[in-house]
């Protein structure tokens, strides 16, 4: 998979994994894109103490490479033969250029390097904009979760890709 998985209007997009360092960069756009954010402690806890989860980072490079800026991220776990989408989040402003996309489709093609088979996720039953994305990358609804979210209280849908590709359907 390409290391710079496409070009934005005001810069490069590159996706690299998070570093402790950017956790204020992270807890902004979860602040800014959930009615229920993950608390700093849930950051540092995935960060550091389990073994499973891997973060990547979206970030936007000027054209003089001299500034950057975070514009989403992605929590996954690798569990064994299964990815777990845990939490994607992308900066309003940059929404529907691409970036979610590169984000999962990187996960994916982690997970496939390590063994993966399949991917699951959550989402909101009202996302409609997700659900639509992971459709797009081939995952399909399997069940529900009721009651699952809170802030507000909504249902959950499940979703599951199997087999486990890594290349954004077409």
């Amino acid at each position: 998979m390409n290391e710079n998985p496409s070009c934005l209007l005001h810069g490069s997009l590159v996706i690299e994994p998070a570093s402790r360092e950017l956790l204020p960069d992270l807890l902004r756009i979860e602040e800014a894109c959930f009615s229920a954010p993950w608390s700093r402690k849930m950051f540092e806890a995935e960060m550091t103490g389990n073994p499973f989860a891997r973060f990547l980072v979206a970030r936007l490079v000027n054209r003089d490479a001299m500034d950057t800026t975070v514009v989403g991220y992605l929590c996954f776990w690798i569990v064994f033969d299964e990815v777990r989408l845990m939490n994607l989040a992308v900066v309003q402003t940059e929404r529907r250029r691409g970036i979610a996309t590169a984000l999962v489709s990187r996960a994916l093609a982690m997970g496939k390097a390590e063994g993966a088979v399949r991917a699951v996720l959550e989402v909101r039953a009202s996302n409609h904009a997700a659900r639509a994305l992971y459709e797009r990358l081939g995952f399909r609804p399997f069940s529900a979760r009721a009651k699952y979210y809170t802030d507000p209280v909504e249902d959950a849908v499940l979703m599951r890709l199997e087999p486990l590709v890594a290349e954004a359907a077409p």
